[in-house]
């Protein structure tokens, strides 16, 4: 299997890095500092934890998946004997771009560069490349361990090959890759749930019901058939012409804002940010973190062993 490293090794970074590892790939992730490489180490442990106590990994696993994770602070000597690099570092554009520069240097002339980019454009980021045509964005969804969608996105120089060999590593990676072939902020899964969300806002906004409402109106109705039929599928199993029909009436009803709602904004600037913070559109203690955390965990799990069987049942 191709060696991986991966640069910046917080949330997203480690979890990328466990999903590779529980694939089989040797992967090598590269932290700043020894904190950094310490908030991996723990975090590694804590997700292996949950996914043996849910029956995901047996216990025997554990060992074989940290053994094939190597942690480090040596970008340099890391980084000149990996095929491909997945960079995990905050969301700077001149950070990325410094990073892209002192290692387009030392990797091999075949080694694919990645970026795990939650919106910046691919042409972007390679904008002062050498070598654009293996650069790419592979945007993981958090937490990158469960969430099996990674969204592919090409820029202008990728190559062909480039593309490919990121398809067969993210199918051996056990993940569902999408390519996205035009480059649009946000790419596919962001806009989807961000129009979503405005919706949300608005409603709340102009006081058509409660949060709690609006919640339980998604996760009690579209919620329950979104794992099996996308938009498109559900749209087809209902009827073309009747969602044709409500969307000629409904359009012009909907959210048009171009920025947060209002409700949203005086969260923001009252520095009521959510869980993190203690309050947000919730209030958020200890125990609700724990609990809510605790079962969108076992919720996903649950469609991963789905996953997984299906996957197996199809290779055999």
């Amino acid at each position: 299997m191709k060696e991986l490293t991966i640069i910046g090794c917080g949330t997203m970074g480690h979890s990328i890095g466990l999903a590779a590892a529980w694939a089989g790939f040797p992967v090598k992730l590269v932290g700043m500092n020894e904190a950094d490489l310490e908030t991996a180490h723990k975090g590694l442990q804590n997700k292996l934890a949950v996914m043996m106590e849910n029956e995901l990994i047996e216990s025997d696993e554990v060992s074989r998946i940290f053994g094939n994770i190597e942690l480090s602070m040596s970008l340099e000597e890391i980084v000149s004997s990996s095929d491909f690099i997945f960079e995990v570092i905050p969301e700077q554009i001149e950070l990325k771009r410094v990073l892209y520069e002192r290692i387009e240097g030392l990797v091999s002339d075949t080694c694919i560069i990645a970026s795990n980019t939650s919106g910046f454009k691919p042409s972007e980021l390679a904008k002062e490349m050498k070598h654009p045509n293996r650069f790419i964005v592979t945007h993981f969804w958090n937490p990158a361990h469960l969430i099996p969608l990674v969204e592919v996105v090409k820029g202008e120089h990728t190559d062909e090959r480039t593309i490919e060999q990121v398809m067969i590593v993210l199918d051996q990676m056990n993940k569902k890759a999408v390519l996205v072939k035009k480059e649009i902020a946000g790419f596919i899964g962001n806009r989807l749930q961000y129009a979503l969300f405005r919706e949300a806002q608005y409603l709340l906004d102009i006081g058509a019901a409660t949060k709690e409402d609006i919640d339980a109106a998604v996760t009690y109705s579209i919620g329950r058939r979104l794992p099996i039929t996308g938009p498109l599928m559900t749209a087809d199993m209902g009827g073309l012409d009747v969602f044709s029909a409500i969307s000629n009436y409904l359009f012009s009803e909907l959210g048009t804002a171009q920025q947060s709602g209002e409700t949203l904004a005086n969260l923001v600037n009252a520095k009521q940010l959510g869980d993190k913070s203690g309050q947000g559109f919730y209030k958020w203690d200890e125990d609700r973190s724990k609990e809510v955390n605790e079962e969108r965990e076992r919720t996903l799990i649950h469609f991963l062993k789905n996953d997984l069987n299906n996957r197996e049942e199809e290779r055999k």
